[in-house]
C-alpha cells in the first residue's frame, strides 16, 4: 500500500455544500477502489499564485489516502471533467504528518503547542 497526500482546487464560488459533496465524491472514489482515507482537511478559501480560469482565490480540500496507484488514477480522471475543480495535485509520501495544521488559525496554533518556546531567562 502507497501513501499519498493529494490537494484538490475548487472554484471561489462554490458553496460549502458544494465543497463537503466534492469531499464525499472524492472519498467514495478512494474507497469504492479499495483504498483508505487516512485524513481530511478542508483549508478552505486561500489566494491562488496567479489566476486560473478567471479566479483569484480558491477553495482547497487536502486528503491523506492510503491505498495503489488506480486509485490515483481513478481520480485524476473524475478530476479532469469537474468544472468545480481548478487544479490538482498528487504526492506520494513515504509517512504521513498527522500531527502538524499547516492552515489552522493562529490561536489554534498557538493551544497545540507546536512552537517551541525560545525565550530562555
Amino acid at each position: 500500500m502507497n501513501l499519498y497526500e493529494h490537494t484538490i482546487v475548487a472554484r471561489q464560488d462554490t458553496s460549502p455544500a458544494e465543497i463537503k459533496q466534492l469531499t464525499d465524491k472524492y472519498s467514495k472514489i478512494v474507497e469504492k477502489n479499495d483504498g483508505e482515507i487516512v485524513q481530511t482537511e478542508e483549508w478552505g478559501l486561500l489566494h491562488l499564485a496567479y489566476v486560473i480560469k478567471k479566479n483569484r482565490k480558491g477553495n482547497y480540500i487536502h486528503f491523506k489516502i492510503k491505498g495503489s496507484g488506480k486509485i490515483i488514477n481513478e481520480l485524476e480522471k473524475n478530476e479532469v471533467i469537474d468544472k468545480n475543480l481548478l487544479r490538482y495535485i498528487t504526492v506520494r509520501v513515504k509517512k504521513f504528518d498527522l500531527e502538524a495544521k499547516y492552515f489552522s488559525r493562529k490561536e489554534e496554533y498557538e493551544k497545540k503547542d507546536y512552537k517551541k518556546d525560545y525565550n530562555r531567562d
